[in-house]
């Protein structure tokens, strides 16, 4: 049995927060994981072939609204989570129950709860962090892996200047204005109505706070405290046979490149049909959000 932490005091975005939401017909789906509500989407057959969405920070499963319709019309089923602190899933208010590790035991608890099987998980920013150690905890449940603009530091790597001005950023700034935030990591920009639904989950100070912690989880030093745990994950990823795509974008300042150790350290990432999606920022699901769509259907109806 998973032991999960304790939460005692929590935050629940009002319902009306996200009313009419442009594009984004979904509904809520809850799940309750050690006393936390987690929201998902679930759209298209049941019975159809499962691909898991998952988002990053400071966004949530709405970062997957030009991906859901393309997948659907495919022929699978998608299941789409906001992780805990974010999009419609409940958000602990206080800051020491946010960790890198709890996170990743709140999530495979709600994949075990769920009892998610036959899996092919594309992931992007946070989400790989997390989805990848999903992957290493249970590897039985996923028939694939698509990473884009993600990775699973250590620790041990240099830190781009990009990603230690937005940590600073995250830290330290007294505004930290969700929708514009996006904006800037999409290469094409953001529409208005578009930068309001980033905004919609976080209407308080409060309710900004796994935005502003994430950054400072992602293991930069040798002595972070999730080094082991993500270096067994690397031990798992470094046996995966079964396939494993990378669609990185050309305009990420800090992922860009991250694709190579994945080519040369996953054997299910050989031969495969690799892309680098041209014209798209960090959050290439907003850039090329159909482009990236196609590539997962054609990486999901080839080979085993």
């Amino acid at each position: 049995m998973r032991t999960l932490p304790t939460v005692n005091k929590v935050l629940r975005t009002p319902p009306e927060r996200f009313a009419g939401l442009n594009d984004f017909p979904y509904e809520p789906h809850y799940t309750e994981v050690g006393g936390l509500r987690i929201a998902h989407v679930d759209a298209g057959p049941r019975d159809a072939p499962l691909v898991l969405l998952m988002h990053g920070e400071p966004t949530w499963s709405y970062l997957y609204r030009k991906m859901i319709p393309v997948l659907v019309n495919a022929g699978y089923r998608v299941i789409a989570p906001d992780l805990v602190g974010f999009g419609r899933s409940d958000k602990p208010a206080r800051k020491a129950d946010y960790s890198y590790n709890n996170h990743v035991q709140w999530m495979c608890a709600w994949m075990e709860a769920l009892d998610l099987r036959g899996m092919t998980l594309f992931c992007q920013d946070w989400g790989s962090l997390i989805g990848l150690r999903m992957v290493a905890e249970a590897p039985q449940r996923f028939d694939r892996v698509a990473l884009a603009n993600g990775g699973l530091p250590t620790g041990t790597e240099p830190v781009p200047r990009a990603f230690r001005l937005w940590r600073a950023f995250a830290r330290y700034s007294p505004w930290f204005p969700i929708g514009r935030i996006v904006k800037t990591g999409c290469a094409l920009g953001l529409s208005p109505q578009a930068m309001a639904a980033y905004d919609a989950p976080f209407p308080t100070r409060r309710h900004r706070i796994a935005a502003r912690l994430f950054p400072g989880f992602v293991p930069t030093s040798p002595k972070d405290p999730e080094r082991a745990n993500n270096e067994r994950a690397w031990e798992v990823l470094k046996h995966w046979d079964k396939p494993f795509l990378t669609l990185f974008s050309n305009r990420d300042p800090v992922t860009r490149g991250g694709h190579k150790i994945f080519h040369r350290l996953v054997p299910g990432a050989k031969g495969q049909a690799h892309s680098v999606t041209r014209g798209a920022g960090h959050f290439l699901q907003e850039d090329k959000g159909t482009e990236v769509a196609l590539a997962l259907v054609a990486f999901m109806r080839t080979g085993p």
